[in-house]
């Protein structure tokens, strides 16, 4: 392990005991894009948090990788800048990783949910060591019950395609969440495409 990644294990650390002795939910954020068309289908409110130990080589967001990076904020106050944001009604969140800030982004995601927003989420964990982690931590799982696609996995350099749709190497999966729940086995997302029929009246 490089020391760099070292060093974002211990700002890890170091982030857990701040947000679990707050007063309120607190999530650490890189920055937010508030018309994003590149982090999934349509125009969308992207959300980037801070801190990530994957570390991946060639990473688009190096900087959001130091657990005591970034600022933070709360929770409400990310949900009220998205709200204010007439023009959107898809949020994904990315990083960083939401993973390693679980409890604060299933809670924005939860909410989110609630007042009728998709949610997208980036992880450079997979799916199904996700499921592992939500047995130890429940937060975990409810990030991914709130988050209609994953797109999972880390970047890898070697895979990395500008081809690619939505996703940064080939070994990544975009994952219909709510189908692989449903099937048992991972279901890929597919993007409904409008069909343009011709009216019954030409």
């Amino acid at each position: 392990m490089s020391l760099k990644c070292k060093a974002c294990l211990l700002g890890r650390a170091f982030f857990y005991n701040e947000r679990v002795m707050g007063e309120s939910m607190n999530i650490r954020i890189f920055g937010t894009a508030a018309d994003s068309i590149v982090d999934g289908p349509g125009l969308r409110y992207a959300v980037f948090v801070q801190g990530c130990s994957h570390c991946c080589p060639g990473c688009h967001n190096p900087e959001s990788q130091p657990f005591d990076g970034g600022t933070v904020r709360t929770v409400e106050s990310v949900l009220d800048e998205i709200r204010a944001n007439g023009l959107v009604r898809d949020v994904t969140l990315s990083g960083g990783e939401p993973f390693e800030q679980p409890e604060a982004c299933a809670e924005l995601a939860r909410r989110l949910k609630g007042e009728g927003y998709g949610i997208w989420t980036y992880t450079g964990y997979v799916y199904e060591d996700l499921l592992r982690m939500a047995q130890d931590r429940p937060a975990v799982g409810q990030l991914l019950e709130s988050t209609d696609v994953l797109v999972d996995g880390p970047f890898v350099q070697a895979k990395k395609s500008l081809m690619l749709k939505f996703r940064g190497s080939s070994n990544q999966r975009i994952i219909d969440v709510r189908k692989t729940r449903e099937a048992g086995t991972v279901v890929l997302w597919r993007r409904d495409e409008e069909v343009i029929t011709r009216p019954a009246s030409w």
